[in-house]
C-alpha cells in the first residue's frame, strides 16, 4: 500500500473513532508499528491529527472550540441526532457520555427543554451549559486526557447511587456477535456502569462504526434497549442486529 493512501487510512480511521492505537493500526494495514509511527508523525505535524501515547487522536474532538471543528460525518450525526431527540422528554434525569455524535445531539436540544443531566464528558457538559433551562451535573472522577471522560473509581461510584431515565450512548464499535467494545479498560468499564445505573439504554452509532470489534467488551447488542444509526432501518447490513435482539431505528 502506498504512503498516501495508507495514511488516508489512518486519518479515516482516527477521525471516526475519534481515538486509534498503533498497534490496532498495524494489524489493520499490514505494516510494522514503526511504520504506523513515522505516518502519525507525519499527519500529526501536517496538523491533521493529534499524535498522543500508543496512538492518535482526531483533531475535531477538542472541548474549547467544538463550534468550530471540523466534526467528522457531521451530516450523519445531525441525522442520528435528529432521530433521537423524540425520546428525550423534559423533567428527566439523562446520563449522556462523550463524542461527537453526542456532541451534535446537545446542540439540538430544543431551546425550551427543562431536565437534569449527567456526563462524564467535559466537552459535552460545557456544551450543555448553553441550554439554559438544562440542571448539568458532571460525573467526577480521573479525566482521561485523551477521552475527555471522568474515569475511575470515584465516577463509577457516582453511578451506582443514581437511577436514571435515559443513557444516551455514544458508540466506538458494535457488532451483533460481539456486541459492544471500546479501546480503552477505563472506558469500556465506564459505559458498562451507565448501562447498569439506566432503565433505558441508546446507543447511537454512524453506520461506519457497524460491525467493527475492539478488545474491550461493554455488552452484547440484546443489552441495548435502541440502536439509532444514520441509516433507513430496513438496510440490510441493520438485519443481524434485529436477528440480535436489538430494536434499531
Amino acid at each position: 500500500m502506498k504512503i498516501a493512501k495508507r495514511q488516508a487510512r489512518i486519518l479515516r480511521e482516527v477521525q471516526l473513532h475519534n481515538r486509534v492505537l498503533v498497534n490496532d493500526l498495524a494489524a489493520m494495514l499490514a505494516v510494522s508499528p514503526d511504520t504506523i509511527r513515522r505516518d502519525i508523525i507525519a499527519l500529526d505535524k501536517a496538523g491533521k491529527l493529534k499524535r498522543v501515547h500508543g496512538g492518535a487522536r482526531a483533531l475535531g474532538y477538542q472541548p474549547y472550540d467544538y463550534r468550530g471543528a471540523d466534526i467528522y460525518l457531521r451530516e450523519q450525526k445531525d441525522i442520528i441526532a435528529g432521530k433521537a431527540l423524540q425520546y428525550i422528554e423534559s423533567d428527566q434525569v439523562i446520563l449522556i457520555s462523550g463524542g461527537t455524535t453526542n456532541l451534535e445531539l446537545v446542540r439540538m436540544l430544543p431551546g425550551d427543554l427543562e431536565a437534569t443531566f449527567f456526563t462524564p464528558s467535559l466537552p459535552v457538559a460545557m456544551q450543555l451549559l448553553e441550554h439554559p433551562g438544562l440542571k448539568v451535573i458532571m460525573l467526577g472522577g480521573e479525566l482521561s486526557a485523551e477521552a475527555q471522560v471522568a474515569v475511575g473509581v470515584s465516577t463509577l461510584n457516582m453511578l451506582s447511587e443514581v437511577r436514571f431515565d435515559l443513557c444516551l450512548l455514544g458508540t466506538g464499535y458494535l457488532h451483533p456477535g460481539a456486541g459492544l467494545t471500546e479501546v480503552d479498560w477505563q472506558v469500556a468499564q465506564l459505559k458498562k456502569a451507565m448501562i447498569r445505573a439506566s432503565r433505558k439504554v441508546i446507543s447511537l452509532a454512524v453506520a461506519e462504526k457497524l460491525n467493527s470489534v475492539q478488545r474491550y467488551k461493554i455488552c452484547q447488542v440484546n443489552e441495548i434497549d435502541l440502536l439509532i444509526t444514520d441509516l433507513e432501518p430496513d438496510k440490510d447490513v441493520l438485519q443481524p442486529y434485529r436477528q440480535a435482539g436489538l430494536n434499531v431505528i
